[in-house]
């Protein structure tokens, strides 16, 4: 069988690193959509219960994503760092499956919170170090496309399941297992690529947080991950409040709008080398504005009967698609540009930081917006176009600084 052209030509490491996400993420595919729907109809708790567990996990999350950028640029390395974090993660799925009332539910939360938010700074670094620049935008492309479909497979494979056995505590013993897998393929075919540890554990944050291409950097990202928390919180709600779709058709355009991602994300991540990752981000915040345009009118058609929504809101989400491909591996890649070698960790968790933000900030403006009348409710949409020129104006300020990044790297790390 022939290999397509833009089919990138990793590191075997790199590969295994896809395969243990794969795996992983498709364990969070079986409790994705099921966890809050079981604690509510099966164990009892009220829903506000439920939110405040999620809470609860959110908030450790931060405190694991700071700590793990540190461990994984010290003495722990990206390795340790990650089995540890998959160890937590794992500990925290089991908690989930005997949880019996809401204090077992409340600690599984914790545990689990810290265990995602230690996972993602060394995850990212790890591909970092084992790519070089040209390729990074092809390696967390593959490496989101492992994500995509691993949470693709488990919600599919968690409905069969949930239908044939109704046992949704199984659900979260599936979900450890996966961690426990990807651990053992770490601990026995991954090596440690971090290079030299940081001089002192937290002395990285202090070199982060006054690199200000890293910090404008932030300020747009925020933007970024705050419009992808809408595709899961804010736009199934309001295509069915707001534009009157039946539920099983939101269902299929969110299946087909996963299944375009998957297929797009690879020969879009080649094709996006020939751009800056700067570039490559204005694009993408352009087509933010114009889906969430598109999903403003597919409201707008249904309020006044012009036209069936469907249509509106299937186009809507392939120009999102075609956002979501062309932001995840720029993104990433542009931090990883950013970063001294040894501070790899840090700074990637800034980003992930930046991806918590978003996705505590998103949901609750969603919420409020969508609570008022149809009418007011759409301009939640307007709203979100409306940034996109802010988005553009703070990246424009990271493209005139980013020049500067080759004369302020050395001086930098010599601080330290």
């Amino acid at each position: 069988m022939r290999i397509p052209s833009w089919w990138p030509k990793l590191s075997f490491q790199v590969w295994l690193i896809f395969i243990g996400r794969l795996l992983s993420q498709t364990g969070t595919g079986f409790t994705l959509f099921y966890a809050s729907l079981f604690f509510v109809n099966q164990v009892g708790l009220t829903a506000t219960q439920v939110g405040l567990g999620l809470g609860l996990m959110a908030f450790t999350g931060v405190f694991g994503r700071i700590l793990g950028g540190s461990m994984a640029d010290g003495a722990w390395g990206r390795r340790s760092t990650l089995i540890l974090s998959l160890a937590i993660s794992a500990l925290g799925s089991f908690g989930f499956a005997l949880s019996r009332g809401f204090w077992s539910f409340a600690l599984a939360n914790l545990v689990a919170g810290f265990g995602q938010g230690l996972y993602w700074p060394p995850a990212e670094a790890i591909v970092a170090d084992l790519t070089p620049r040209e390729q990074r935008n092809e390696a967390y492309a593959l490496n989101r496309l492992g994500d995509n479909l691993g949470l693709s497979l488990g919600v599919a494979m968690a409905s069969a399941l949930v239908a044939l056995t109704k046992n949704y505590r199984l659900l979260f013993i599936i979900d450890g297992l996966t961690y426990l897998i990807f651990l053992a393929l770490l601990w026995l075919c991954i090596r440690e690529t971090r290079v030299a540890p940081s001089a002192a554990e937290f002395a990285g944050w202090k070199a982060a947080l006054r690199d200000r291409p890293l910090l404008v950097f932030a300020a747009a990202n925020i933007f970024f991950t705050t419009y992808i928390a809408q595709l899961s919180s804010s736009l199934p709600l309001y295509l069915r409040k707001g534009a009157g779709m039946p539920e099983v058709q939101i269902g299929t355009l969110f299946a087909l709008h996963g299944a375009l991602v998957a297929l797009l994300q690879m020969p879009a991540a080649r094709w996006l080398n020939r751009w800056t990752r700067v570039r490559t981000l204005r694009g993408s915040a352009l087509m933010w504005g114009l889906g969430f345009g598109l999903v403003w009118l597919s409201g707008l058609a249904a309020q006044l009967g012009a036209m069936p929504a469907i249509g509106m809101a299937a186009l809507a989400l392939a120009v999102l698609s075609l956002a979501l491909v062309s932001y995840n591996p720029s993104a990433s890649a542009l931090v990883a540009d950013l970063a001294p070698d040894h501070l790899r960790g840090v700074y990637l968790s800034v980003n992930s930081l930046c991806w918590a933000a978003g996705f505590a900030v998103g949901p609750l403006i969603g919420g409020v917006a969508l609570d008022l009348p149809p009418a007011w409710a759409g301009g939640l949409w307007l709203f979100w176009v409306a940034s996109v020129s802010l988005v553009w104006g703070i990246l424009n300020v990271l493209d005139g600084l980013l020049p500067l990044r080759a004369k302020e790297a050395a001086p930098l790390a010599s601080k330290l």
